[in-house]
């Protein structure tokens, strides 16, 4: 691999290539250079986005036989490419999510070449995601508030050689409708095949158990359809099994012998979006309307709430991307106890590992197409690509029962994009996704009216509320973005910041680089103020990780709690954001990278329990002679109803555990939480430091909840947190 400043240059220098990866990571490989992230190291490969880089390797030299070809399999370029053999230019394409296959059976012997354009940029603007705006190249890697500027280019995606046979199976897909009671299910094989029109198609489907349950043979022209009487559905983790089939394709000859053949596991689920309970009574006079676009699930006719986090990509370079590492951060999302992750349009669609362990984790998948923050443009030469690339992405992506929703891109309904449903691109994704995948819904981009996105602080900094209560005061559809900055691990930081620049965080260094400080706002992400304001001076990078990683879990804490008590109205709560694409200082993320929960994230699996009992506490901070007054709640959203039982509140100021209220309450039905009476205890006289609130529940232990505060004397060792001038 090597790179030339000209489309038709030749490299003078060559390196060695890491398929699928990127020539960002194989160049500096080549060189030696240190990590992208150590420092401020990834500032020396911005050359890089402007170059034509090229990849070699030589065909083999044997035939493959009369009767088979050697097909070149490429499932994805970053982002546009030429492919030649020989000095013939064979293939050409803008686009990195379009696979695409070439029959080189006439070209063994000679060197296949793949060259990779430089990253497209929108001509005459300056640097920033508004460059991204005429293609489909994921915004985020024109920088980012956790995304620095680094454009991966080069083959991300599995590429090989692979030698066909005269009579093949192309395609083979198993569709399905279930009936409206869900008592049955009628299935349908669409067949792409090459080769002899004499063939015939075997159709075997499994049940869970190996059972077969479809058996049946075909001609090759037509669509076979099949009936499953009472079928066995596919459900989030958190609402029931994840029961999939199997669906096998075999191609056969004459005498019935296999010829070729292919597999697919398909689940059985309908999923639509709903109107909250209420929302055709408002407004209650003319004109006459709806009140909010339907956002509410529905799964297999029972409306879930959708407790999850927004996905951005785990790395900078989704080439280095591969089944292990989505498994480790899929899992740590189950176990968490989310159920949905809505995959942001900023970042690149993920590969097909990801979506197939979603099937199999039991985690629902609200895709966006990859477009962001941007006024993508009505012109013909730019709607081509999306519709190339949309429709590429809808065929492999609507064979997964857990991709639920699919919407048109992040924030394009507001004053930086300038979007509106009448944009031409938002149009014809609507109509791709309805001719292609039709039984699932469709929005055309997040949030739409009655949706929320943000906050993302613990407490406003020019108003100095807490993010509590703004949720409390709040009526929203959806909270599908919501965050609370907290800095990584300190390993995490120690991995990449130098040991002069540890302590303490500074602008103009690598914490500021790194994303701490000035990416939106003078303090974003890392609110060093916030954090003294609450817990007093920060004495060492183990004092202000402890500190604000406390804060941070604390607040999504509180902020997953409320979004749930808002239901039935609310819907969903999807923090900003679950992962991220290098080692940031501060973030709003759950998992450090590569993959480090913070504190926050184990807060959040608690917040989203089936069933807990909870308490609405209205602030953080408090102050000795105030009267102290949660509100108590249960909270449940399991499918099954749960026993009453009896509700103790208790404070430890430091000195042990006291009794606040108790409260017997009763057994709820499914999918119900329940409103309860309200605290009312004045806090003594007592020393400024951190106070613990309990819920129990005399034996059900896994519904104890606890809420780390801050008692305070107004000491004059934390300062006030006070409006910011920008």
């Amino acid at each position: 691999m090597g790179h030339s400043p000209v489309s038709d240059g030749e490299p003078s220098t060559w390196v060695p290539a890491q398929v699928p990866g990127a020539v960002q990571l194989d160049w500096a490989a080549g060189q030696g250079w240190g990590p992208f992230y150590w420092g401020d190291n990834w500032r020396d490969y911005g050359w890089m986005e402007d170059a034509y880089w090229t990849y070699r390797a030589m065909l083999p030299t044997s035939s493959p036989g009369s009767d088979s070809r050697a097909v070149l399999v490429c499932c994805g370029v970053d982002y546009a490419c030429r492919v030649f053999v020989g000095e013939r230019l064979v293939h050409e394409q803008e686009g990195m999510f379009t696979p695409f296959e070439i029959d080189v059976s006439e070209h063994l012997g000679q060197e296949l070449r793949i060259v990779v354009s430089p990253a497209p940029k929108e001509p005459g603007v300056a640097e920033g995601r508004d460059q991204a705006r005429r293609s489909c190249k994921p915004a985020v890697s024109y920088g980012w508030d956790f995304h620095p500027r680094l454009i991966p280019l080069g083959i991300w995606d599995e590429t090989y050689l692979q030698i066909w046979g005269a009579d093949r199976l192309a395609d083979a897909e198993t569709r399905y409708r279930l009936a409206e009671d869900l008592n049955h299910a009628d299935l349908e094989l669409r067949v792409v095949a090459d080769g002899s029109r004499g063939a015939r198609v075997r159709w075997q489907v499994e049940d869970d158990s190996g059972r077969i349950v479809v058996d049946q043979t075909g001609p090759l022209t037509e669509t076979q359809t099949a009936r499953l009487d009472q079928p066995e559905l596919w459900w989030p983790h958190d609402q029931g099994p994840q029961t999939r089939y199997r669906s096998r394709v075999m191609l056969l000859d004459g005498d019935g012998q296999v010829l070729d053949e292919r597999v697919q596991a398909f689940g059985l689920r309908r999923v639509r979006l709903v109107m909250h309970e209420g929302a055709w009574t408002w407004p209650d006079s003319f004109p006459k309307t709806r009140s909010n676009p339907p956002i509410t699930l529905e799964v297999n006719g029972r409306r879930i709430f959708g407790k999850g986090a927004n996905w951005v990509s785990p790395d900078i370079f989704p080439g280095t991307l591969d089944e292990g590492r989505y498994r480790e951060q899929l899992e740590l999302a189950k176990g968490a106890n989310m159920n949905l992750l809505r995959m942001w349009g900023g970042a690149p669609v993920q590969k097909e590992a990801f979506y197939r362990l979603c099937d199999e984790l039991g985690i629902m998948v609200w895709q966006e197409f990859p477009l962001a923050c941007n006024a993508y443009p009505d012109d013909p030469d730019y709607l081509r690509v999306v519709d190339q690339e949309s429709r590429s992405i809808l065929r492999r992506l609507r064979r997964h029962p857990s991709v639920v929703l699919w919407c048109g891109g992040n924030e394009l309904f507001n004053g930086w994009s300038g979007m509106t449903d009448q944009s031409h691109a938002l149009r014809l994704l609507n109509a791709n996704c309805f001719e292609l995948d039709r039984q699932t819904p469709f929005l055309p981009t997040s949030p739409v009216m009655g949706m929320g996105h943000g906050h993302y602080v613990f407490a406003d900094l020019e108003t100095g509320e807490e993010a509590w209560s703004l949720f409390q005061n709040a009526s929203c559809t959806a909270y599908t973005e919501f965050g609370c900055g907290g800095p990584s691990p300190e390993p995490v930081l120690r991995s990449f910041l130098p040991e002069d620049e540890l302590f303490p965080p500074k602008p103009g260094t690598v914490w500021e680089t790194h994303h701490a400080f000035g990416v939106w706002m003078p303090q974003s992400h890392l609110y060093l103020e916030t954090i003294e304001h609450y817990l007093g001076p920060v004495t060492s990078l183990e004092d202000l990780v402890e500190k604000g990683q406390l804060l941070q879990a604390e607040g999504f804490r509180g902020l997953f709690e409320e979004a749930r008590r808002q239901m039935p109205v609310a819907s969903m709560a999807l923090n900003w954001c679950l992962n991220e694409p290098w080692p940031c200082a501060a973030n709003n993320s759950l998992l450090a990278w590569p993959c480090e929960p913070k504190p926050a994230l184990q807060a959040v699996g608690e917040a989203c329990r089936p069933s807990l009992a909870s308490a609405r506490v209205r602030k953080f901070m408090w102050r000795p002679g105030e009267w102290f007054d949660p509100e108590l709640w249960v909270l449940h959203d399991g499918p099954e109803e749960i026993e009453g039982g009896a509700m103790v509140a208790e404070l430890d100021r430091g000195t042990g555990f006291e009794p606040l209220l108790s409260w017997d309450f009763p057994t709820l039905a499914p999918n119900q939480n329940l409103r309860g009476p309200r605290v009312q205890f004045q806090l003594p006289p007592s020393a400024a430091g951190r106070m613990v609130l309990r819920l129990s529940v005399e034996g059900r232990p896994e519904l104890e909840s606890r809420y780390t505060l801050v008692l305070s004397t107004g000491s004059s060792n934390a300062p006030t947190l006070k409006r910011l001038n920008f």
